[in-house]
């Protein structure tokens, strides 16, 4: 995370909001040589408290797990829009390049779910983004044919990731004065090197969103 604490300022709710709106981070874990690094989808519960995920049986993070036989600490990164911001867009001198961007790291532990929990997970997952694509039918487990479903569930372990800290950063040029920063926000939303860079351009032009607890991001 930033250590300026003026990209630091959002609540708690706001954070997790955009980590249970994106759905898909990145877990990592410690081991050695390196630490374990697999990119998930999730379903973060409306507390922010508990994110359900699976993987495949053979992933080095699944069987460390489960080798271990306890809670295991663990991350979750999730990503929100970025860009690259030129020096030259603030229209002031003596600035120098940056990156701005959105980011969220959910620390806590990783446990195995019961495997009998494995199908209600999966419809829990499948249906927090079946949802956002109305007027379509929702899919869900049941449109499987029974042999198929438990041979796809065999492959596969669930796990609880409990939270115990949220650290955010929404990096959106607060430190620069409203004029400059609403230059770089113009020019960023035609810039080629970023990711969503219409959406980080709202964020710095509007600031970050002021809403109440549990209401919908404004732009995320």
């Amino acid at each position: 995370m930033h250590p300026n604490p003026a990209f630091r300022q959002e609540p708690t709710f706001m954070n997790l909001a955009m980590c249970r709106k994106r759905g898909f981070g990145v877990l990592c874990m410690n081991a050695d040589p390196a630490p374990l690094i697999s990119h998930i989808p999730f379903f973060l519960d409306e507390a922010g408290e508990v994110a359900e995920l699976h993987l495949v049986r053979s992933n080095p993070i699944a069987r460390a797990v489960v080798e271990l036989e306890e809670p295991t600490p663990a991350v979750i990164i999730v990503n929100g829009p970025d860009g690259y911001v030129s020096p030259d867009w603030y229209d002031t001198p003596d600035q120098v390049p940056t990156w701005n961007y959105v980011a969220v790291h959910l620390r806590g532990v990783l446990e195995p779910m019961e495997g009998g929990l494995m199908r209600e997970h999966l419809d829990r997952l499948s249906a927090h983004f079946e949802g956002r694509l109305a007027p379509k039918p929702m899919w869900a487990t049941s449109k499987m044919s029974e042999d198929t479903l438990e041979r796809m569930m065999r492959q596969i372990l669930p796990f609880r990731f409990k939270v115990q800290q949220v650290d955010g950063t929404f990096k959106l040029n607060q430190n620069k004065s409203d004029e400059a920063r609403a230059g770089a926000a113009e020019q960023i939303k035609q810039s080629p090197i970023g990711h969503e860079v219409e959406t980080l351009s709202a964020l710095m032009t509007g600031g970050v969103p002021s809403i109440d607890k549990g209401s919908p991001l404004t732009y995320i």
